[in-house]
This record gives structure tokens, sequence and C-alpha cells, in this order.
């Protein structure tokens, strides 16, 4: 234990340095010693990795932990163990947020269709395999609440990088706010025949307006289980995910503030530059960018 604090401290109440010492068992050539040597390397190391720390912290809207953190500064150059970023983090007052419990949106419709369950719940990333874009899609809803009443936002994320490629928002929950989400994600993917979309048995995703649609876009349905939200468990982490770091973090007083937060945060962010655990702490963006390099490189 550094006791020097503590004869610095009696000496400042007028206290004998000497007998401080004396006390403490050190000497008082270690003591002097200790004051005009300045901070150590290691605490230099630290105060340097701290402001570091500090502007990442910042830059992920104050939502990045420690694991996130750690892989910043590494693709940063900077090489330490992640029990040190733990700890300077707790010293720094600075945490990661967690995702809340949501509110289920789905309302199944009885009469509706019976489709297939095409993934299986098979969403893991193998990184020994470059993956397969614009192949398997999967889609969700969910609620944001405004002073104006309630906003939905629709997704259409892409399994194998984990970016949302479409997106639309409205002030209800009608077949048409699903139908833009994943006209949006067509005109921006151009993906080939035969892509599977998933969602669950919600009445917006089984109802014949969006199989029509589906039918003309070349897109193929594929639904879960009745009750079983693991069966779309990459739409419902997102969900999680954006109401933990933006939704929940402020009011919204109207629709407006809401749409154009969601857009910086899905396309400014989330998209770009999110450092996802499942990408091994890539973001969507540079994770599709290997895949690309890897599927040339075996061209």
């Amino acid at each position: 234990m550094n006791c020097y604090p503590f004869i610095e401290a009696e000496k400042a109440g007028d206290h004998s340095v000497k007998r401080a010492c004396e006390l403490l068992q050190v000497s008082r050539s270690a003591y002097y010693a200790d004051r005009t040597s300045g901070p150590s390397v290691r605490e230099q190391r630290d105060a340097e990795l701290t402001g570091k720390i500090v502007e990442i912290h910042d830059e992920s809207r104050h939502t990045y932990g420690s694991p996130r953190v750690h892989h910043e500064l590494r693709a940063q150059g900077e090489r330490c163990s992640r029990k040190r970023v733990v700890r300077l983090m707790r010293a720094a007052d600075r945490y990661g947020r967690t995702p809340r419990r949501w509110k289920k949106t789905t309302t199944a419709d009885p009469a509706a269709a019976t489709r297939p369950d095409l993934i299986g719940r098979d969403f893991d990333i193998d990184p020994d395999q470059p993956a397969t874009l614009d192949a398997r899609w999967c889609g969700d809803i969910t609620y944001i609440h405004t002073w104006q009443g309630w906003l939905y936002l629709a997704t259409v994320i892409d399994l194998a990088s984990r970016r949302v490629v479409g997106w639309a928002v409205a002030d209800h929950l009608r077949t048409g706010l699903v139908a833009d989400a994943l006209t949006d994600a067509t005109n921006r993917r151009r993906p080939a025949p035969g892509l599977v979309f998933h969602s669950d048995r919600g009445c917006q995703y089984t109802s014949a307006q969006f199989a029509n649609l589906a039918r003309d876009l070349g897109v193929t349905l594929s639904v879960g289980r009745k009750g079983q939200c693991w069966d779309n468990a990459v739409a419902e982490s997102f969900f999680a995910t954006v109401k933990t770091e933006l939704i929940h973090r402020r009011a919204w007083p109207t629709r407006k503030a809401a749409t154009s937060a969601i857009f910086d945060y899905i396309e400014g962010w989330y998209n770009t530059r999110r450092r996802h655990s499942t990408l091994g702490y890539l973001s969507p963006t540079e994770y599709e960018s290997t895949i690309t390099v890897t599927a040339e490189q075996i061209a």
C-alpha cells in the first residue's frame, strides 16, 4: 500500500514527517524521493489510455462496455489487456448499457395461410466460411412512444452481416409498414430471386398483400413458430439494442424527431461503426467488406 499520501496529509496538519515515517516504518529519504519522482510509467500509461477510453465511450454515445472499448483500442493500435480496460473504465465511472425487455407487438392471424420455417434458428455465422450476402433476411416491428402518439419501426436485417438493409416507420401497424421496409431493402440491395425473408407470424407478415409483394419481388417467405420469439432472435436482438442505446435514453416530443434519430442511429452508427460481437467486433459494413474481399480472392 502507498502510505506516502498519508504522510503528506500529516505534514499538512503540522505533524512531524519524521514521526509519521517512523510509525509507518518507511524512510524519510524514500518519502522525499517519491515526492520528487512524479507519476510512474504505469500511471502515465493509465492516464493516456483513460483519455482514449473516455473518447471511445463518448463516441459510442455512452453505450460501449469494456469488450467493445477494448476492441476499439486494439483497432487503433493500442496494446492493453481487457482487465486493464475494465479497471480504467470503472475508475473513470464509465459503463456500458445492457438491454431491457420489450413489449410484444405480434398479433397472429389464425386464418392466415401456413408457411414453413426455412431458417430453423440457424443464425450462426461461421468465421471460417465466407458468408453469402442477400440470401437470408429477417424482419420485425417495434414501437416508440412519442408525445404525439406511437411510432412503429419495421426493419429488414441481413442474417449474414447483421446489417439493417431496409427499414420504414409509420404511425400505424398496417401491412403497408412492413411492405415499405421490404421494398426499401430490395431497392437498396437488388437481391437475386429466391432470397428468403424470415419473420414472426404477425398478421402483417402473413397477409395476402405481403405475400403478393414478396412474389413480385422474387422473395420467398419464411415464418417462425407461434409464441417462439427465439425463432426470430436476430430481429429481436436488434430492437433490444436500439431501445437500450437510443429510444429509452430520452423522451421523444414528435414522431419526426424520433424518425430523424433512428436514421442517424441506423445509417450513421449501427451499420457503419458499431462493433458487433457476433461479427468478431467488426461493424456490419466492415464485415461485408471482408466478405467481398474473400469472395474476390476465391474467384
